[in-house]
């Protein structure tokens, strides 16, 4: 039974419940990421703590639905299941939605919110670095060159759409790495990728 109001912690393990193993390590990376991302911005810590453990409920098997994109999908969840046990603010619910909707880099759709905004940029921040080569060899398939291919159009993707700031530095620093990192795996591929 769902307690009456949800905390972060009830968040955070109801994610590791429904989520697969890659969710709250996930989640906890974002919230660090926005918390050096956004210094000098004003937003909700609460919504942007709740929006990293919800915006990929859509992606999980039990709530996964073909044909909606599993930001539309996470959305439709959290506002269904989630936000009535929140106890939040009716204008504060709608920034929560709003960032989980508009998470995906895909979207182009402009957040109105610093929370959406933030949450967006952290999450692209995922898909940088080693981290994100790391996530998308752990992805699979157990093939190293779609694995090489996914991760260029992913930063090809995603390169230039940083605004923030602290986002467009901590990018660099991340491309820099993959760059070298990319660089030694097409060496010891032999030119096979």
């Amino acid at each position: 039974m769902m307690p009456s109001v949800l905390t972060l912690n009830d968040i955070a393990q109801m994610t590791f419940l429904v989520g697969e193993g890659w969710a709250v390590a996930h989640a906890r990376r974002l919230i660090e990421l926005v918390r050096r991302i956004g210094v000098g911005l004003p937003y909700d810590v609460q919504v942007v703590e709740f929006a990293s453990y919800l915006h990929d409920w859509g992606a999980f098997p039990r709530y996964i639905q073909s044909g909606v994109e599993h930001a539309i999908r996470s959305r439709q969840v959290v506002e269904a299941e989630i936000l009535p046990a929140l106890g939040l603010p009716s204008q504060t619910g709608q920034v929560l939605l709003e960032a989980i909707e508009l998470h995906d880099y895909r979207d182009l759709r402009p957040p109105q919110s610093a929370e959406a905004l933030l949450l967006r940029e952290a999450d692209m921040l995922e898909f940088l670095g080693m981290i994100g080569m790391a996530r998308e060899f752990a992805r699979g398939p157990k093939n190293v060159e779609t694995c090489y291919r996914r991760i260029l159009s992913r930063r090809d993707g995603i390169q230039s759409r940083f605004t923030i700031p602290l986002a467009q530095e901590i990018a660099r620093s991340r491309l820099e790495r993959m760059a070298q990192c990319l660089g030694w795996l097409e060496e010891e591929s032999f030119g096979v990728l």
